[in-house]
C-alpha cells in the first residue's frame, strides 16, 4: 500500500510539472484533484485500511496529498512569473526599433481663413464683435429691414426653435446688437457660425460659418467699401487677384452688389483673358440701408455705413483648392493635415 501511495505521488507529481502553460496546469490539475482524479481516487479509505495500519498509512497519505497540492502550487507561481515577465519584455523599449514620428496638431483650414480675416481687418482699423447663436427674430430679421413675407423667414428655410427665437441665419445680428450699444464711428467684423435649412451637397451646408462686416461713420461711400473689400482680396489671396461688383438686391442695404473673384483651374487666375477661368461670387455686400441705421436710433442724414457678408467655407474653398464644403465637417485627418 506504501507503493502505491510513492507511485500515485510521483505519477501526479509528473503530470503537473509536465505542464507548460497555465491552460496546461488546469487541465492537469482537473485530472490529479478533480472527482476521478488520480488523488481523489487513488488515496485510500480508511474505514478499508487495517486498524494496525492505520496511523502508518494515514500519515503517509497526508503527506502524498500535501507533497501533490504543493507541485501544483509551486507550477502555478512559476508559470504566472513566467507570464508577467513575457509580457513585460515585450513592453519593453527596444532602442534598436526605428522611432515613430509624433503627429503635431494642425489648425482646421476653416480656423486659418478666421484667423486671415481677423489678421486682415483689425489691421484696417476694425474690431471684432460677437453675439449669440440662438437669436431674436427681431435682430435676426426685423431690425434688418427683412419684411415679414420675405422667404428667409419662413421655417422651411430656418431653424427656429421657437415663436419668435430662431438659429441666426447670418451674423448680420451682430451689427444691430453693437450698433444699439456704440455710438459711431463703428467699424466691426463678426465672425461665426449660422445656421440655414440648406440640402448638404457639395457646395451647401445647413451649418457653416460667416463674417459680418460692417463700417458706420460720417462720409462713408460704396467706393470706401470697394477698396477695402478689394485690398483684402489682394491680402487673402495675393497680388494680382482681379475682382469685380455687380448689382444685387438685399433688403438691408441699398445699393446692394456682388464681389465675385476671377477663378481658374489651378484656383485663383491672375490671366483675365484665361479661356478657363470663370467669375466666383464670394460675398453680398452694400451701403447700410437708412431705415436699419434708423432702426438702432442713428442719425441717416449725418452718418452713413457699408455692410459686407461672406462664407468663409467658400473663401477656404477658393484659397485651398477644395472641390467639395462637406470635407471640411467630416472630421478626416487626411484632409485636415493637409493645412
Amino acid at each position: 500500500m506504501e507503493e502505491d501511495l510513492r507511485r500515485l505521488e510521483a505519477e501526479a507529481t509528473a503530470l503537473l510539472e509536465a505542464a507548460a502553460d497555465l491552460r496546461a496546469l488546469e487541465e492537469a490539475r482537473v485530472k490529479v484533484f478533480g472527482k476521478q482524479g488520480l488523488v481523489t481516487v487513488g488515496l485510500p479509505q480508511m474505514k478499508d485500511v487495517p486498524a494496525q495500519l492505520r496511523p502508518v498509512i494515514g500519515k503517509l497519505a497526508n503527506q502524498v496529498k500535501q507533497s501533490v497540492q504543493g507541485c501544483f502550487d509551486a507550477r502555478l507561481a512559476a508559470l504566472e512569473a513566467a507570464g508577467k515577465a513575457a509580457a513585460g519584455a515585450a513592453r519593453r523599449f527596444d532602442p534598436t526599433l526605428p522611432g515613430r514620428l509624433a503627429l503635431p496638431g494642425r489648425k482646421h483650414p476653416l480656423t486659418l481663413i478666421w484667423e486671415d480675416l481677423v489678421d486682415i481687418f483689425t489691421g484696417f482699423g476694425f474690431s471684432v464683435a460677437e453675439g449669440p447663436e440662438v437669436e431674436l427674430s427681431y435682430y435676426n430679421f426685423t431690425a434688418l429691414a427683412i419684411p415679414e413675407d420675405h422667404p428667409a423667414r419662413d421655417g422651411r428655410d430656418s431653424f427656429y426653435i421657437q415663436g419668435t427665437t430662431v438659429l441666426r441665419t447670418e451674423t448680420s445680428a451682430v451689427q444691430i446688437r453693437t450698433m444699439e450699444t456704440q455710438e459711431p464711428p463703428v467699424r466691426i467684423i463678426a465672425p461665426g457660425r449660422v445656421y440655414r435649412r440648406d440640402a448638404v451637397d457639395a457646395t451647401h451646408c445647413h451649418t457653416f460659418h460667416q463674417c459680418e462686416g460692417l463700417l458706420v461713420d460720417r462720409d462713408v461711400s460704396f467706393g470706401d467699401l470697394k477698396g477695402i473689400l478689394y485690398a483684402t482680396a489682394q491680402e487673402l489671396y495675393g497680388e494680382g487677384a482681379i475682382v469685380r461688383f455687380t448689382p444685387d438686391y438685399f433688403p438691408f442695404t441699398e445699393p446692394s452688389a456682388q464681389m465675385a473673384i476671377w477663378y481658374g483651374r489651378e484656383g485663383i487666375c491672375r490671366d483675365p483673358n484665361d479661356p478657363d477661368a470663370r467669375w466666383l461670387e464670394v460675398l453680398g455686400c452694400g451701403m447700410v440701408d437708412p431705415q436699419v441705421l434708423a432702426n438702432v436710433g442713428y442719425d441717416s442724414e449725418t452718418y452713413t455705413g457699408f455692410a459686407f457678408g461672406v462664407g468663409m467655407e467658400r473663401l477656404a474653398m477658393l484659397k485651398y483648392g477644395v472641390d467639395d464644403i462637406r470635407l471640411f465637417f467630416e472630421g478626416d485627418l487626411r484632409f485636415t493635415g493637409q493645412f
